[in-house]
């Protein structure tokens, strides 16, 4: 009776069109979803966890690319970038985002520094870029964009982690960043200069890490990770800039997983929102899971809480 069951229950899955899929990518552990949508297509940029089971730390080397037309099927494009493309970087790969601007793709990450004659070491932001989403990828500088001399409101080594970049209707690009302190810069027109002085916000409530910065309507949203084990709050403003106005949890903490890490875009109709967990058999607060869920806003424009399920979003055409 029970095997009975079960298949009646996958043969309605099938009909109904809809395919359980959390988390969304099942053959290895990634973290720190990124998405951006280019010519009809959803990219994702992740990262990727090596560490092995009861690990007692991060251990990440690449960043990983996949793409989806149908918000179901995903197809693995590989590691496309890692830090041995920054002569300047050590080994580690933490969150990072690509844009596309002008034609060409812009990928922020957060690498460890070498100790040298620009940085005496410690987490730093810099640029790859590429004339395709998929690669290949390129340092755009030659150097780091930020390093840890450079923002010294917070004394530890990792403050400069988990870029996210939000181009502006006027065409002005920002880059926030931070852990336990969140800053922002403009960025020239080029992408791969500053433009102007590293401002630090005024600390968004319970910000912990991993901003997420886009604009809808007249709104300005500040998604971040908040406290720990972390949630996923966010705040609005009328400006780029702020002052931002707290407006709650987006979502409570996830599975098995102290962090995560929220990417939010719309694609066909609907709006996503992907973060990671650590539901994956062995998974864990060091190999982490990429999933999504749906995501709603009220007419307002505040943000719903989002309802974290197993059998993810469905598909679209």
């Amino acid at each position: 009776m029970e095997l009975r069951i079960k298949i009646t229950m996958l043969a309605l899955v099938v009909f109904l069109g809809v395919k359980a899929q959390n988390p969304i990518i099942k053959h290895l552990f990634t973290a720190d979803p990124a998405p951006i949508v280019y010519n009809d297509t959803l990219f994702l940029y992740t990262g990727h966890d090596v560490a092995p089971e009861n690990a007692p730390n991060y251990l990440m080397r690449d960043w990983y690319l996949f793409s989806t037309t149908d918000m179901v099927n995903w197809k693995d494009h590989g590691a496309v970038l890692s830090p041995k493309v920054f002569s300047w970087a050590g080994e580690d790969a933490y969150a990072a985002q690509c844009i596309e601007r002008n034609g060409k793709f812009y990928w922020y990450v957060a690498v460890g520094h070498k100790s040298d004659e620009n940085s005496k070491g410690g987490f730093a932001i810099g640029v790859a870029v590429s004339d395709r989403p998929t690669g290949p990828f390129k340092d755009a500088i030659g150097k780091a964009l930020i390093v840890n001399e450079m923002t010294t409101d917070v004394k530890h080594s990792w403050d400069d982690i988990d870029p996210t970049i939000l181009i502006d209707d006027d065409g002005q690009a920002y880059m926030y960043w931070g852990n336990l302190s969140c800053r922002y810069v403009k960025l020239k027109e080029n992408m791969i200069e500053l433009d102007g002085p590293v401002t630090v916000i005024p600390k968004p409530q319970n910000f912990t890490e991993g901003p997420w910065i886009y604009k809808r309507n007249s709104l300005y949203y500040l998604v971040y990770a908040a406290k720990f084990p972390e949630t996923i709050e966010y705040c609005t403003s009328t400006s780029p800039t702020g002052p931002w106005t707290y407006q709650g949890v987006i979502q409570d903490p996830v599975q098995n997983s102290t962090t995560t890490h929220a990417g939010i875009i719309d694609y066909k109709g609907k709006t996503y929102f992907f973060y990671h967990n650590g539901a994956l058999p062995t998974g864990g607060n060091y190999r982490r899971s990429v999933c999504v869920d749906y995501m709603y806003y009220n007419p307002d424009g505040t943000i719903q809480k989002v309802v974290q399920t197993t059998e993810g979003v469905k598909p679209v055409k």
